[in-house]
């Protein structure tokens, strides 16, 4: 057991909406990810997100408006409420989430990731 880092592993990751599990606890993933530019627009059913910013800035774009998040501001995006993820330059993100959460949530494309990487 050692504690995690998250100077090393977001230097660790190369890649853009690719989320990293960096931990686990009772049923939820501690993710890791960068993002830069825009998401796809959809929701989760059955889980809420936390969005924490390690570093940047964060836009949620909401069907209602946009919340703006910082680094060391969490944003927690309740199931069932749309939103989009958007950077308009390269944010690092913890995200908190079940161990069951599909990143592009009820839609399938080229970004969804069944099978994440573990730093």
């Amino acid at each position: 057991m050692a504690p995690v880092d998250l100077g090393k592993a977001f230097a660790s990751i190369t890649t853009h909406w690719d989320p990293h599990i960096v931990g686990e606890l009772n049923g939820q993933c501690v993710k890791c990810v960068k993002f830069a530019g825009e998401f796809v627009w959809h929701k989760h059913d059955s889980e809420d997100e936390l969005f924490l910013v390690h570093r940047g800035q964060l836009h949620m774009r909401l069907r209602d408006g946009v919340v703006l998040i910082g680094p060391g501001q969490f944003f927690v995006v309740p199931h069932g409420v749309e939103h989009q993820p958007y950077a308009p330059e390269e944010v690092e993100v913890v995200l908190f989430e079940p161990a069951s959460t599909l990143n592009t949530g009820n839609v399938r494309n080229r970004l969804t990731k069944d099978v994440l990487k573990r730093l």
